[in-house]
């Protein structure tokens, strides 16, 4: 089997409420679709959700990267060849992780339709049946927040995960908020997406936390802070995960030596894709760290890739993969049983992409042959 053509689209997703994590507002998400043509007639859909703050990419360079480098290099390329895929991938641009993971996806997905097998088949199997789904609460006022939290409970949810990071003091407020709306059984997770900047402001709030019941907190200092991260673990109760500061083998491996972390999340966007991401849950358990797979709001094509990913990793043991549910319009039908996902046994991704809808979300989009 051998790629034939690449298409690229550049999309936007349009959101049912703007986004808002302490770096920015999002009013919808720009994405990046590409589908991959074989001489066999079988096509495989990826994903390139990039951002300048985390990944180092914007919307307008993935996709040329996409047309003019990184999609030339795959034709005539055999896409069951991960390894050597990714080879030539990393060999031709350094970096580059959420555009590399549009065309791992695709890869992974239009092997899985030639050998008529889910992803999760072809990375060691599935080990879980199912997940609870956590919603994710945007920055807002803390009341609004709480009676945000308090709605979705109603919808079914039992875990939030929280977005700070704008001032210490109104964050404790959003979080105290939220834990006496929702009452001390639900599952709260604090994100602050490097917000509290160094380990003394974290550890501030963090002691104002400590009777709050938090599962755990996310990348509080900047992300090449490791050890502000090793300083905060040593000096609270409260359980720490790298998010931002872990993008791929490398950071994973100073984290482990420092022991900088209680858990670390990894998202496809920020490693290159489901190969890359199987390796870091390998390396994570082999230092017995727990992983979650989170999300940078993709559409359904993205967010089904980290799925299989998380549901054949016996280490990876919470998923946030909601972008979906977050989009008025998605491009494909990835499916919710709120509050739980629940993977079907379709080949490849398991994703129906909604041809009409692609072509009327599409900004911009171009044909490599």
């Amino acid at each position: 089997m051998k790629i034939e053509a690449i298409h690229i689209h550049a999309v936007h997703l349009p959101l049912y409420s703007p986004f808002i994590v302490s770096y920015g507002t999002y009013h919808h998400m720009p994405t990046i679709i590409v589908k991959i043509d074989t001489d066999e007639g079988i096509t495989g859909y990826g994903e390139a959700l990039p951002d300048e703050y985390v990944t180092g990419e914007s919307f307008e360079s993935t996709f040329y990267l996409l047309k003019h480098t990184l999609a030339p290099l795959l034709i005539g390329e055999n896409p069951m060849e991960f390894e050597k895929i990714h080879d030539l991938m990393n060999r031709t641009v350094y970096g580059v992780p959420a555009a590399k993971a549009a065309l791992d996806i695709a890869c992974f997905d239009a092997a899985g339709k030639k050998l008529g097998q889910p992803i999760y088949q072809l990375i060691g199997g599935r080990y879980h049946e199912k997940f609870p789904i956590t919603h994710v609460l945007s920055i807002k006022e803390p009341q609004e927040m709480a009676e945000e939290a308090a709605t979705m409970i109603e919808k079914g949810y039992n875990s939030f995960k929280m977005k700070v990071g704008t001032a210490v003091q109104m964050d404790v407020e959003r979080i105290q908020a939220v834990r006496e709306r929702v009452g001390k059984d639900i599952a709260i997770r604090v994100d602050v997406n490097q917000g509290w900047k160094n380990s003394a402001a974290s550890l501030v709030a963090m002691r104002s936390l400590k009777d709050l019941n938090i599962d755990w907190v996310e990348q509080p200092v900047m992300a090449d802070d490791i050890d502000s991260m090793v300083e905060i673990k040593s000096k609270t109760d409260i359980p720490v995960m790298i998010d931002e500061g872990m993008k791929g083998p490398r950071e994973l491996l100073e984290i482990i030596q420092k022991r900088a972390a209680d858990k670390v999340n990894i998202k496809l966007m920020k490693c290159g894709g489901i190969l890359p991401a199987v390796k870091l849950a390998y390396q994570a358990e082999m230092a017995g760290i727990e992983c979650q797979v989170g999300s940078m709001v993709e559409s359904s094509i993205g967010s089904a890739a980290g799925f299989h990913v998380a549901f054949s990793k016996k280490n990876i043991t919470s998923v946030e993969l909601t972008g979906p549910l977050k989009f008025s319009r998605d491009i494909g039908n990835l499916r919710y049983d709120v509050p739980f996902i629940q993977l079907n046994e379709e080949p490849g991704l398991g994703v129906e992409v909604d041809q009409e809808t692609l072509e009327e979300l599409t900004q911009y989009k171009d044909i490599v042959r």
